[in-house]
């Protein structure tokens, strides 16, 4: 590895972009200083080598890389503190960290929370800079009761709010934050349909507050009439438990939930999957508006309801980590259909995969498919008895019997 001279990194002030204390001097022994051009109109560099950043990133690493290795003396000029959702990350995973210098400075967080009055160290953050989903910020409204979400030139604001109303989670009050530490600094609670239409400055900040709980907690044995369902079309307790435990869901794991009926898989894997994404796809408009009112009871906003006819509906899905299949294998109308091929072969390797059936064809022909495909694979048999009131005392009343089949991709 080359040896580079030391890049120092220097953090300036939200709003009022003033340099840390030791800034001046460093600046002053500069070479080169590169920054975002509101950050170098802001510090002293005149008769300094300047470079904005602009357009694509690598080639301004490059040159960062080119003067340093040949001994020069380079500055990265940052908002706030450059290690928070910062250039800090990038510029240590290009230069190593032991080749950074850096001189934190107040965060726009800091200002925010003061701002505010909030105590700030249980706050999730998420940034959605350069995002094209809004993943993690589902996944923190399930786990964090304050939110701190940084934006961008698309993901605005009123992005944000219209992202919360469309999963339902209205329990939640929006603080957007502008031009902190500048003369026109604002600050305004708003509700999120008033968002809608609003201009915001380049430069907020929004804090989600949880105003209230889910009328359901989210958490593993749910029990099934919390749920609401069609048709006894449920994924009954017991039989939901084991099959989880054969899925081993994963905090990051990506889970497709095929056939998705009143969404319990769904909304407990979600648990499981708390920095992950899960989808829930389920061909019938009631059953997939089901799923949307149990999300919103129980505050599992990471599942994304998916309405379509498999498998047609995956093509745009990003590919799984983990599949559970609890319908759409077996009865006349599925006869033709190439779930399981394409559900296979879209798996990730070393994914898991789990079927629940009740007909033997339908586990039969599971079986030979994944003998064809030499995976790794095991059956449970599952048949549970809960209690039920009979003649003022206690009967069990037995549920249909499940076969549970479990595949890992090599």
């Amino acid at each position: 590895m080359s040896n580079l001279e030391p890049v120092h990194v220097l953090g300036l002030a939200p709003g009022a972009l003033t340099l840390p204390l030791t800034g001046d001097a460093i600046l002053s022994d500069a070479d080169l200083v590169v920054g975002g051009k509101r950050l170098l109109t802001a510090c002293p560099t005149t008769g300094v080598e300047t470079l904005a950043i602009a357009g694509p990133l690598q080639p301004i690493l490059d040159t960062i890389r080119k003067t340093a290795e040949s001994g020069k003396k380079v500055v990265v000029l940052a908002d706030g503190d450059p290690l928070f959702f910062g250039f800090g990350k990038r510029l240590g995973e290009e230069f190593g960290r032991e080749n950074l210098i850096v001189e934190p400075n107040i965060s726009t967080m800091q200002v925010a929370a003061a701002r505010l009055g909030l105590p700030w160290q249980a706050m999730d953050f998420v940034s959605l800079h350069g995002r094209n989903d809004f993943s993690p910020l589902y996944a923190a409204l399930v786990r964090a009761d304050l939110i701190a979400v940084f934006t961008d030139a698309e993901n605005t604001p009123t992005e944000v709010a219209r992202a919360l109303l469309e999963r339902g989670a209205d329990c939640f009050s929006m603080t957007v934050l502008e031009d902190l530490g500048t003369p026109d600094e604002k600050i305004r609670p708003l509700s999120l349909p008033e968002t809608w239409g609003m201009d915001f400055a380049p430069l907020n900040l929004v804090i989600l507050e949880r105003q209230y709980p889910p009328e359901i907690e989210l958490t593993l044995g749910i029990p099934d009439h919390f749920y609401l369902h069609q048709k006894n079309l449920i994924t009954k307790l017991p039989v939901r438990a084991t099959g989880l435990a054969h899925l081993n869901v994963e905090p990051h794991s990506t889970v497709w939930d095929l056939g998705a009926g009143s969404g319990s898989v769904s909304i407990e894997a979600s648990h499981l999957a708390r920095r992950g994404r899960v989808f829930a796809v389920e061909r019938h408009k009631t059953r997939a508006a089901m799923i949307r009112e149990n999300i919103r009871r129980t505050g599992a906003w990471l599942v994304d309801t998916v309405l379509g006819s498999t498998p047609e509906c995956l093509h745009d899905l990003p590919d799984p980590d983990r599949i559970f299949i609890g319908g759409g294998l077996g009865g006349t109308s599925n006869e033709e259909t190439s779930l399981l091929q394409v559900a296979c072969e879209r798996l990730k390797p070393r994914g898991r995969m789990v079927i629940h059936t009740i007909l033997l064809d339908s586990l039969h022909a599971a079986k030979a498919h994944f003998q064809k495909l030499g995976w790794h694979f095991g059956v449970t048999q599952l048949q549970a008895s809960a209690s039920d009131f009979l003649a003022g005392d206690l009967r069990f009343k037995a549920q249909n019997p499940v076969f549970i089949l479990w595949a890992e991709k090599p």
